[in-house]
């Protein structure tokens, strides 16, 4: 078991590692080739922190493992909101400027139902896959047309903020996004391997590894650069890698796992997965949207967001014994 836990561990190094690469790779490319900054940070900044999820997800949908598939997507969501905007807004409260991020929450909540009435039976069939694709791409045709057409926004602001304060030559960041997307890939491998047979020796359900080591490891890109953001003041952006890194894994994560082999799991657990996944972003779509004035998450309310994972994953842990 010591070499399990070690291939891991090296894993999640190397995947959380590559996935910033991959991330600044990829935005400075896109910077040179004069995509706008608010496209960048709602397109590519968020599609390179959900790679390690869909990577991973994919890996375990082709080895018939739909625990770590399924629980990497919806544990990272998860994550994503209880865990890291928990923290992030405890650090410093989060305030809610950009008209875009508002529009992507109530986005964020309408892919959340639809998941959720997918899989409520417990199976996600092909059709069922290729619409939750279909959703995506509807939606990321809206986010590229938004990116070129909405001028002055906040969120496009912070990202600009963030291009140049480490500027990188095209050959460097084009380097950064191969080496990236290799790590990601090998190391996507390791961690799923490592994963499985941790599972097995240990006598518990791909579901509980997928919902907890794996989709934490996964979601450590979104943890690091909420919190940088978050102590630079840059509240939109921190909201904004966990809006885009969220809509990415209902979407097209869980697409594209469902695509490659059609997902099985048991329907009482799961209804448990997304009713605690439903209510976390549901919490976040009345707190960041702000029907009389500007969304906000004080630091009582990220406090209460961390409280609910910690009480989440003990649950999880204690209905194993």
């Amino acid at each position: 078991m010591v070499l399990e836990f070690t291939i891991v561990i090296i894993g999640l190094v190397l995947l959380v590692w590559g996935a910033d690469r991959f991330v600044e790779g990829a935005a400075f490319t896109a910077s040179h080739f004069g995509v706008p900054p608010l496209l960048i940070g709602m397109v590519v900044i968020g599609f390179g922190t959900s790679l390690p999820e869909m990577v991973v997800s994919a890996i375990a949908a082709q080895h018939n493992n739909p625990g770590i598939a399924l629980g990497n997507a919806y544990g990272s969501n998860i994550t994503n909101i209880a865990l890291i905007l928990g923290i992030t807004a405890i650090i410093n409260p989060i305030v809610v400027h950009s008209r875009i991020l508002r529009r992507e929450l109530p986005m964020l909540a309408g892919a959340t139902i639809l998941g959720a009435w997918q899989l409520w039976d417990g199976h996600l069939v092909r059709f069922e896959s290729v619409l939750l694709l279909g959703v995506f791409c509807g939606l990321m045709t809206w986010t590229v047309w938004q990116g070129y057409h909405t001028k002055e926004d906040p969120f496009e602001g912070e990202v600009t903020q963030e291009l140049n304060l480490h500027k990188l030559s095209l050959g460097k960041a084009v380097l950064w996004l191969l080496v990236g997307l290799g790590l990601l890939l090998v190391s996507s491998r390791a961690l799923v391997w490592g994963a499985v047979q941790i599972a097995q020796g240990f006598g518990v359900s791909d579901r509980l590894i997928g919902l907890t080591i794996v989709a934490v490891g996964t979601s450590l890109p979104e943890l690091a650069s909420s919190i940088i953001a978050s102590c630079k003041a840059e509240h939109d952006l921190a909201l904004g890698n966990i809006l885009g890194s969220n809509l990415f894994n209902t979407l097209a994560v869980v697409g594209m796992a469902g695509t490659i082999s059609p997902l099985t799991v048991n329907a009482v657990e799961i209804h448990h997965d997304l009713f605690v996944m439903g209510f976390l972003t549901l919490s976040i779509f009345f707190l960041g949207y702000g029907f009389q004035k500007e969304g906000r998450i004080n630091r009582i309310e990220g406090a209460l967001l961390l409280t609910c994972y910690i009480t989440y994953t003990i649950d999880l842990f204690r209905k194993t014994n």
